[in-house]
């Protein structure tokens, strides 16, 4: 029997297989060497080992050894169909902890490791080992103490009983003990509001994440995403309550004699000042909030987070999502605790004071609500630039014939031109079937206030992961959402239907099931001189829906029309220029 040394033979066997196969069927990998996986522990950080050899390493190299090469390492022949190859007897000791590293695989979108030798369940345990670090992480959290708040027995007493306890007479004036009632009915709400609701956010779940992040675990979770400008807000509710509790403190401290609770100057200065500003700042982000936390759900490492910090005892049984709801009612309960003190106020300066406060925050919460509805328009539309896709005229229409040589002329205005977030609003959308000659077609719908936009959707399985879900707009309809995710788009089947150009009409319920059709209704595209360049005839999946259509479609054009109307009105009554220009 022959005996050679190990490396002759793996010389050896490299030849043949060379030599037996050829080269147009086979693909060379060639993996790097580099140190051993184990990780170095310094202190409490896990810091891995690091590879070789990077991927603009990796791809010169490919390049650089197209034919034969030198390396210690075996090397790989990929055999078309087969899942076992000859260099995967030879591989040494120290190569299989880097076989399945994403950089040395020649596929990577495979599901199936290439090396059956190789470690199929490292992920399984490398998963299983990171959930038992992040539970130790989570075991070693401490919650602060929030006992050390010197307003915190107060928050479930009444009025009478706190004069009880401090043996202070109520006053013989009944509308002003009613307005004392009032004033307290503020201080312990915004109690409850800070101690139950803003500190739970803050001190156990958003710093038990900022914790998390500093041992290197959900360091992808944006804490802004998520909370906003929650440390801002609960400063700034501290600060109001403290106020109020020191004016609380002040009457009671002062002389038999003091007739009322000083309490103007401390409204004015927080709801003139940030309160509401810091409120709004937090509703703004509070939908995109909820979406976020939703797509976070989906993580074990996040669910495991969570549900560690909603069984803390501080939660009252309260989840997150019923948590960050909590400012936006806290301000929209302002204006009516406002005018519950104003209608038990008897000095007339005072009253017009706290009017105007009321004032004040009733329109803080309009001028939110028109920001939500434009900022929500905004992301809309900023996803729609992303997925509409306009195919040029001679793809669009067959009809059209135009030259490789003169296409250049053909210069299609962007979609980021025509769907303006800051020129155009997003009236209705939705999916509804397009009845063809030979065939019915999805087709998505977008209304918006001065033209109607009819799309096919095209969705990409394969190429799932188009946008992050935590980025997308809350309000996208949950079609758009699913071709998002899939890498798909909205094409264009035709050229926009300005609304002073649609006419929408109702088909006849007997002539449908002549032609298989159900909920029909037929949308026609005029040219100036009033002839139909174009009809589509659509179906809706119920009645309800079809009239739902139709009544959107009717009432955007009768308001176009009115707006058009206006402005040619104001066009022709402006001012003439002077005849000396």
């Amino acid at each position: 029997m022959d005996v050679r040394p190990a490396g002759q033979w793996e010389s050896i066997l490299r030849i043949l297989c060379i030599a037996a196969i050829p080269a147009h069927t086979m693909d060379l990998q060639i993996p790097s060497r580099r140190r051993n996986a184990e990780t170095d522990q310094k202190g409490d950080k896990i810091i891995p080992a690091t590879m070789g050899l990077v991927p603009s390493d990796l791809t010169s190299l490919g390049q650089r050894n197209s034919g034969c090469c030198e390396h210690r390492s075996s090397m790989v022949l990929n055999f078309p169909g087969l899942e076992v190859f000859p260099g995967d007897l030879l591989v040494s000791a120290g190569a299989a902890d880097y076989l399945c590293h994403p950089l040395l695989l020649l596929n990577p979108e495979s599901k199936k490791p290439r090396w059956p030798f190789s470690k199929r369940g490292a992920q399984g345990k490398d998963k299983h080992k990171h959930v038992s670090g992040l539970e130790k992480c989570l075991s070693s959290v401490k919650i602060a103490d929030f006992r050390g708040y010197e307003f915190l027995g107060l928050k479930g007493k009444t009025w009478n009983e706190v004069m009880e306890i401090h043996q202070k007479l109520p006053t013989d004036q009944l509308d002003l003990r009613k307005q004392q009632e009032a004033v307290w009915e503020l201080f312990t709400s915004e109690c409850t509001y800070f101690l139950d609701h803003l500190l739970v956010l803050k001190m156990i779940f958003m710093n038990t994440l900022k914790y998390l992040q500093t041992y290197e675990y959900l360091l992808d979770v944006d804490l802004w995403r998520l909370f906003a400008n929650l440390e801002e807000l609960s400063q700034t509710s501290f600060g109001f309550v403290s106020s109020l509790f020191d004016i609380v403190k002040a009457y009671f401290d002062a002389s038999e004699t003091s007739p009322s609770v000083d309490f103007i100057s401390v409204l004015t200065k927080y709801f003139r000042g940030g309160l509401c500003q810091s409120h709004q700042t937090y509703c703004l982000n509070y939908s995109a909030a909820v979406f976020y936390l939703e797509s976070l759900r989906q993580r074990d490492d996040f669910g495991i987070y969570l549900k560690w910090c909603e069984q803390n005892e501080q939660c009252r049984r309260l989840h997150l999502t019923e948590l960050l709801v909590a400012p936006l009612h806290r301000l929209t309960r302002y204006p009516l605790l406002l005018k519950n003190i104003w209608k038990r106020s008897t000095d007339s300066a005072e009253k017009i004071m706290i009017y105007s406060l009321k004032e004040k925050v009733e329109k803080s919460i309009r001028d939110l609500e028109g920001k939500v509805k434009w900022l929500d328009n905004f992301q809309k539309v900023r996803h729609l630039q992303e997925i509409v896709v306009w195919p040029p005229l001679w793809d669009r229409d067959k009809r059209f014939f135009v030259p490789e040589c003169l296409k250049h002329i053909f210069k299609e205005q962007m979609a980021e031109n025509i769907l303006s977030p800051t020129n155009r609003h997003l009236l209705y959308e939705g999916k509804l079937t397009l009845a063809e000659s030979t065939r019915f077609l999805d087709v998505y719908l977008f209304l918006f206030d001065d033209f109607l936009l009819v799309t096919k959707t095209k969705r990409n399985k394969k190429k799932a992961g188009g946008l992050d879900t935590g980025l997308m707009c809350p309000s996208l309809t949950p079609e758009l959402q699913t071709v998002i995710k899939e890498g798909g788009s909205c094409t264009v089947l035709d050229q926009p239907i300005p609304l002073d150009r649609l006419v929408v009409q109702s088909t006849d319920p007997l002539h449908e099931p002549v032609f298989g059709l159900r909920n029909a209704f037929l949308i026609q595209h005029e040219n100036r001189y009033r002839q139909c360049i174009a009809a589509f005839l659509l179906q809706a999946q119920t009645e309800n829906i079809k009239k739902t259509w139709m009544a959107q479609i009717t009432a955007a054009i009768s308001s176009f029309t009115k707006t058009q109307d206006t402005k040619k009105i104001s066009l022709f009554t402006s001012p003439a220029e002077p005849s000396e220009i």
